[in-house]
């Protein structure tokens, strides 16, 4: 396989083959042997592109899929923006395509962008492909690029005014001519004001290349910029084509392009095109960005934007974020991140948090979504390995087929990291525990870029701040988990109607505190209603009424639904929504050891304030309770209760809730959106703090992760 680094691109063209599974073959080879893209056109009386493509991607992972000489007099713009969005999605952000240079090509780049831009409600286009209200979409999985096929003038200018590529569309031609051509696309660029490195530049070579090629093909890297070589190949083509061309030419060519990039006359990531470029943030160094980053960036401008840029809850606007597909690329990030300390940082896994703030305005993002693979790794031990990129929903189907589960919060969308970090307050914690407390290992990446291993034998106390405070000592690349076997579980949502609201919470404090902990109820209430979501742990119907009953009978029932269902039913019972947030979310947190007559007063008076427009309780207390406040530092093991309250204004929220802090025996930084140094000390209690301060110190002494809250001491011209 070709390495990591490798600055030239690769593809092979399998559009000649009459033999689709010897196609598909030689396309599964190429990825294997490290290729970047295979290319098919459909030809007449041949194979069918989008079919071939397809086929293709349902049996590679990795190799970019690019439809070749589509004829946009044949597939009208529109409808080609739909098949390749759907097949990029479906393909997970690998389609690139290749127009003929019609008299409309240009005018079809700009309408697939348009089709592609969900961020407007109705696509209007007048000219040659006349759009009155069409309904954009399907958004692709990244940045479709599209380049133009052919040699002639056409070709070549429809390619420097508007597209993002230009391939030679004829395999071994003489090099002169070539070299001739890419000095007329030059021209062109010029004339329409853009970079040359702005565009892919692809040649189409015989099978019969090789090795005496190597300086005629060079000089193409160094004095034009080819950045892409296309071997076509057929059921004639030597059996060794794919992998001598990529032993024997390719390393001579990442050679050149190697020479070419230290003197500017080559660039491994194609520019960002004018219009992108322009809304750049200042003082983020875009060109300096490693290539391995920068070919999954986003930025303001991309196609992607629109739909990254927020999370469930904050409306964001960064410069830059950033999207590791490895390990090695989160380390690159880190160290991108650390030469830009003077922007703001934040660590994103699944972007649904309370607090928002895996966004900002201005700054940095390392979205780890791609780092989401689910392994068992001990079938007998029940031990798992799971990627912070990870949705719980998608580790509860994982899951099931072995009768386990790992508890994971209330909702199935929420990304891995951000919660199995802090804590993970579930339907299953009053019955199995926290999340954390079924954690075994953590790989990490340390604020100095190096990689670590975290667990009760390895790291022991930075294995103990991970469980409780680990968004502030780096970033966890993998967490291994021991689950617990999990039958079918009893699953209820009832609705009451509330008449009072204190007497209400007292009632429910009663029932939760007298129930077995196989039964973790939530509750969600408002001045006049209530809505209790409890799971029951079994699947005995019996006994999951016997235990729901209490509950049942606190006030009167205005719906009840109460099923026996898979944990990863419940998890998936929800649909994603948009991260589409506005604004800044104004979400305050608490935790008290029981629910007094006190605390019921002072919350329905917060509740008739009309300052809020969510309040909830989740049950904790059980199995929850059975670890030692000292053993991680989440250390408020004595807690019944965590409780959540979110509103539009922070003066006006802040107004009543202040009123409920005297009863709290801490909070849960998970739902606290004020991040100011009070709300640390509430979180932590000062042993904790303390030792969470001197780790810090160690880890991380001037900050670089400090988005989630603030541990320094004194965090007045300094966060750390």
């Amino acid at each position: 396989m070709r390495p990591r680094t490798a600055l030239i691109r690769l593809g092979v063209d399998i559009g000649e083959f009459t033999d689709p599974a010897g196609a598909v073959e030689r396309a599964v080879e190429a990825e294997r042997l490290g290729y970047d893209y295979v290319l098919a056109a459909s030809t007449e009386g041949g194979l069918d592109a989008w079919a071939l493509l397809s086929w293709t991607a349902a049996r590679t992972e990795r190799i970019g899929l690019v439809a070749a000489g589509l004829d946009v007099a044949e597939i009208r713009p529109a409808v080609l923006a739909r098949a390749a969005g759907s097949l990029d999605v479906l393909g997970k952000g690998r389609v690139t395509l290749e127009l003929r240079p019609g008299p409309a090509a240009a005018e079809a780049v700009t309408v697939l962008r348009r089709m592609w831009d969900t961020s407007q409600r109705r696509v209007h286009h007048d000219g040659a492909f006349r759009l009155a209200g069409a309904e954009p979409g399907p958004l692709p999985a990244h940045d479709v690029r599209i380049w133009i096929g052919g040699d002639d003038p056409n070709a070549v200018k429809v390619a420097a005014d508007a597209a993002d590529g230009w391939r030679a569309g004829v395999p071994g031609q003489d090099s002169r001519q070539l070299a001739r051509t890419m000095q007329l696309l030059a021209k062109a660029l010029a004339e329409a004001g853009r970079d040359e490195r702005e565009l892919d530049r692809v040649v189409t070579l015989p099978d019969t290349v090789g090795a005496q090629d190597v300086e005629t093909l060079a000089s193409l890297v160094t004095e034009h910029g080819v950045t892409t070589f296309v071997l076509r190949i057929d059921e004639r083509s030597p059996a060794d084509a794919l992998e001598r061309f990529a032993r024997e030419v390719a390393p001579r060519l990442n050679e050149a392009a190697q020479h070419a990039m230290t003197e500017g006359r080559f660039s491994p990531v194609p520019m960002r095109r004018a219009e992108v470029r322009a809304q750049r943030v200042p003082g983020i160094d875009y060109d300096g960005l490693p290539a391995n980053l920068a070919a999954t960036a986003v930025e303001p401008g991309d196609l992607l934007y629109p739909t990254t840029r927020s999370t469930y809850l904050r409306g964001g606007a960064p410069g830059l974020v950033l999207r590791p597909q490895t390990v090695d690329d989160v380390v690159d990030a880190v160290a991108f991140a650390h030469r830009h300390r003077h922007v703001p940082l934040g660590i994103r896994s699944g972007g649904h948090g309370i607090s928002g703030r895996s966004t900002n305005d201005g700054g940095l993002v390392i979205d780890l979504g791609a780092l989401n693979a689910i392994e068992v790794l001990d079938e007998d031990r029940r031990l798992v390995r799971i990627g912070p990129g990870a949705r719980w929903r998608d580790v509860a189907r994982a899951l099931q087929p072995y009768g386990w589960a790992l508890g994971s919060g209330d909702y199935g969308g929420v990304g891995v990291g951000g919660l199995a970090t802090s804590g993970g307050i579930g339907y299953l914690s009053r019955k199995h525990g926290l999340t954390i407390d079924h954690l075994q290992a953590v790989d990490m990446v340390l604020a100095d870029g190096s990689t670590v291993r975290a667990s009760h034998a390895e790291n022991p106390e930075l294995f103990w701040a991970v469980r409780g405070a680990g968004a502030g000592f780096g970033i966890v690349t993998g967490f291994e988990f021991t689950v617990d076997e999990v039958s079918d579980v009893g699953w209820a949502q009832l609705a009451f109607w509330v008449a009072d609201p204190a007497d209400f919470l007292l009632k429910f404090g009663a029932a939760v505190t007298a129930a077995p902990r196989e039964t973790t109820p939530f509750l969600i209430m408002n001045s006049s209603s209530a809505q209790v979501m409890a799971m029951v742990a079994t699947d005995d119907p019996d006994e999951i009424l016997a235990q729901l009953r209490p509950i049942a009978q606190i006030a009167p029932l205005v719906q009840q639904q109460v099923v026996v269902a898979p944990y990863a039913a419940v998890m998936n019972m929800f649909p994603d929504a948009p991260h589409q947030g506005r604004g800044e979310p104004v979400s305050r947190s608490g935790l008290v050891t029981s629910i007094t007559p006190e605390f019921a007063e002072d919350s329905a008076r917060l509740l008739a304030s009309g300052a809020v427009h969510w309040f909830q309780l989740r049950s904790m207390g059980g199995a929850i309770a059975d670890v030692a406040p000292e053993e991680t530092a989440f250390a408020h093991r004595d807690a019944a209760f965590q409780i959540t309250a979110m509103g539009s204004h922070p003066q006006r929220v802040d107004r009543w809730w202040n009123e409920l802090r005297k009863h709290f025996s801490g909070i849960y930084l998970n739902f606290e959106s004020d991040t100011s140094p009070q709300r640390v000390a509430e979180a932590f209690p000062p042993p904790v703090l303390s030792r969470l301060r001197k780790l810090k110190a160690e880890l991380d002494p001037t900050g670089l992760f400090r988005d989630n809250f603030t541990l320094a001491e004194n965090p007045v011209g300094r966060t750390a």
